[in-house]
């Protein structure tokens, strides 16, 4: 018998999986909708059984399917584990049912930058001519993937994912980075890195930040003799000059030194530069992260840079909205934590900054004292906006701030003039947020979607004064 924690995307096909299996499922759901309510309906057709309620148990024997809704403090998990009841996460749950001959994965994680560098590596995947996916907290639930007609699979992994993952050995694995995020899930810092580290532990290459101390960190026990004496290689990338068993960069081209014959005396050119689409510093480091992880599957670097050129970004990540009396617009909803918008804010030299929503326990004074050479002024907007305005007022004091009261989505209309009023020709307004969105708006897209349409607003009303 199988009992699944939560009825979200992954949960529900979980259910199914197991149910066309055969299995006995019970799905324990916490929040009782509408919505919920009829999935449960449809589940019900296939003998699945959903329980709603907070105080929901596994029934007794079952094994324990757990999603990424249900944090490990939760009293049914802790309840499950202290009474000797297996509990593993969805992701667990699809390596174990790999059939015989399944396509190898590639896995990668990261606080920032996993679904671009995971649709990078899919992309340069196919550009070799394989039949790839991106799968995982990309979109497709691995467990519906791990029987299709794929020959690899590119894996995107959460934090929450890895916790409970402890057979998963891909045939290469990344870090692109670790910074605070979640901690309110795992407890502290160190037990979200140590979530994040998991991705390592059975990988035949491991790849790792060079550039980022916690990902290096993670990397440590597996390099040198201890690495290779145990079957298991490291490789690292750098935007930097790369040294021998490193992918870097070399004036204005993406370098490898490490999936070449003699990486003492050998490189290869990947790509350009020009080749990564949209143009950032944190998207150069995605794309080698996304290319070492191809090389050591081995993609030939012409798949490489195809793949970067074919690759197309999602919406709300550094994505130009328009230019508006010689000032640019962008939109970064995406940045939900101080990390992700650090990265942004690095990418313009002279910028409006439109930022807040729910910081979920992060700090930000750092990102704040970096940030402020480069801001000319800042809007802020949302739930945690004052922490933002006391930080720049402790750091960037000559920095002009306003306030937008008010958690209605329609401020952003606001927002935007007054972030028009502050620009001067030559700036960008970067919506780069540091914070979750749910305060104002029922997700990051919804939130960037607010921000573009006040643009295109602006920009009409523009139109109309100059006619």
């Amino acid at each position: 018998m199988i009992c699944v924690a939560g009825l979200g995307v992954s949960g529900t096909v979980v259910a199914r999986v197991m149910a066309a299996r055969g299995e006995k499922v019970v799905v324990l759901e916490g929040r009782d909708s509408e919505r919920a309510r009829a999935t449960a309906a449809e589940l019900a057709g296939l003998g699945v059984e959903v329980r709603f309620g907070e105080s929901a148990e596994p029934p007794p024997g079952a094994s324990v399917v757990v999603t990424t809704g249900w944090p490990p403090h939760h009293p049914m998990l802790a309840a499950a584990v202290a009474a000797g009841i297996e509990v593993i996460s969805e992701v667990e749950l699809a390596w174990r049912l790999r059939p015989a001959g399944a396509a190898p994965w590639l896995a990668l994680t990261g606080t920032n930058g996993k679904t671009t560098a995971v649709r990078m590596l899919t992309s340069m995947l196919t550009a070799a001519g394989h039949k790839a996916l991106a799968v995982g907290n990309v979109g497709t639930p691995v467990v519906e993937a791990v029987s299709g007609p794929s020959d690899v699979l590119a894996v995107e992994l959460s934090s929450f994912q890895l916790y409970r993952s402890p057979s998963v050995a891909p045939h290469a694995a990344a870090v692109l980075n670790v910074a605070p995020d979640h901690l309110d899930w795992h407890g502290s810092m160190e037990e979200y890195a140590r979530a994040k580290g998991e991705i390592f532990a059975r990988a035949g290459t491991i790849v790792h930040n060079a550039d980022d101390e916690s990902s290096a960190r993670l990397a440590a026990p597996y390099e040198g003799g201890a690495g290779e004496s145990a079957g298991v290689r490291s490789v690292s990338f750098t935007l930097g000059v790369p040294g021998p068993g490193q992918l870097g960069v070399v004036e204005d081209l993406l370098v490898d030194r490490a999936f070449v014959a003699d990486p003492v005396r050998n490189a290869e050119e990947l790509a350009s530069l020009g080749d990564v689409r949209p143009f950032a510093p944190h998207n150069v480091a995605n794309a080698l992260a996304a290319a070492a992880l191809a090389r050591s599957y081995g993609v030939p670097a012409a798949a490489v840079r195809q793949g970067l050129l074919d690759f197309v970004p999602d919406p709300h990540r550094i994505a130009h909205v328009a230019r508006i009396d010689e000032v640019d617009y962008v939109d970064d909803s995406k940045a939900t934590n101080p990390h992700a918008a650090a990265a942004s804010l690095a990418a313009y030299s002279s910028i409006v900054w439109v930022a807040g929503g729910q910081l979920k326990g992060a700090d930000v004074d750092d990102l704040v004292q970096r940030a402020a050479p480069r801001l000319r002024a800042a809007v802020l907007l949302g739930a945690d906006r004052e922490r933002i305005r006391q930080a720049l007022a402790r750091h960037a004091e000559n920095v002009p701030v306003v306030e937008v009261a008010g958690q209605d989505t329609g401020v952003m209309d606001h927002v935007v003039t007054e972030a028009a009023r502050l620009a001067a020709p030559g700036d960008t307004v970067l919506l780069a947020p540091a914070g979750a969105s749910l305060d104002m708006f029922t997700g990051y897209p919804a939130r960037g979607e607010a921000f573009a349409q006040a643009v295109h607003r602006l920009a009409a009303r523009r139109g109309e004064g100059r006619a």
